[in-house]
């Protein structure tokens, strides 16, 4: 009989909030121990600046234990998001788990599933979506992994001070999905009926329809006030499932 599938996003991980990252290594040991899969939808790491930052000392036991995981009999997959679409194969090689599309459409428990990790969602958020497109050209990432570590991190660290100064000055709403990106996306992958997705940090189940067809579209929570995850079990029910930070 086949065990649960976990969904998890946006725990933005980083050496301010170790708290976090010692939840999350708990969880791993005991939780997804358990389940055949885990899928870490994006924005696993608070920023990535590239794979040569693997052998950084806050890196080191979230890798370790990644690697313990997927030696055991748990499966695991990791999408890119906004803050971390610069891991590559040498994470991947190092720890056993497995780099996937955005998005991803799939099957599991009886029912397709579609996953995103729901940034490219967020299109009212224009000069977002400009700055996704110029970082996400492999032009644009070959010369910046082409700078030492010490620049990469400084242009980082720059970015996340501009968005945060950016994000205070926008309305909420158009941080959040577009109803019609959403419902484009279900109809390019032919209306699977389970669409998650994270990002938003605004978790929540929403039932809608396109085109006559049913949907359930599942938010993926953060990890800044309590663990957050969904989980599938092998009968394809959905529950969503927090744990304190």
């Amino acid at each position: 009989m086949q065990g649960d599938t976990l969904f998890i996003s946006d725990l933005h991980l980083c050496e301010s909030r170790p708290n976090i990252t010692s939840v999350f290594l708990v969880w791993l040991a005991e939780v997804a121990a358990q389940a055949d899969a885990l899928y870490i939808l994006g924005d696993f790491f608070e920023y990535w600046a590239g794979d040569d930052a693997m052998q950084d000392d806050f890196h080191r036991p979230i890798l370790h234990a990644l690697h313990q995981l997927t030696q055991q009999n748990t499966q695991v997959y990791l999408m890119h998001g906004n803050r971390d679409f610069l891991i590559r194969e040498a994470f991947s090689q190092a720890t056993g788990v497995q780099l996937i599309a955005d998005p991803l459409l799939t099957a599991m428990h009886g029912q397709r599933v579609l996953l995103t990790h729901g940034d490219a969602l967020c299109t009212d958020d224009v000069s977002y979506i400009a700055f996704r497109e110029q970082v996400r050209h492999p032009a644009w990432q070959s010369t910046f992994l082409s700078q030492s570590l010490a620049e990469r991190k400084a242009f980082i660290a720059q970015a996340r001070a501009r968005s945060e100064v950016e994000k205070s000055q926008k309305e909420s709403m158009i941080m959040d999905v577009n109803a019609d990106a959403v419902a484009q996306l279900v109809r390019e992958h032919d209306f699977p009926p389970v669409l998650i997705h994270g990002h938003t940090h605004r978790p929540d189940r929403h039932a809608f329809n396109v085109d006559g067809h049913a949907c359930e579209r599942w938010v993926l929570g953060d990890w800044y006030e309590q663990g957050s995850y969904l989980k599938m079990d092998n009968r394809g029910h959905l529950v969503a499932e927090t744990i304190p930070t």
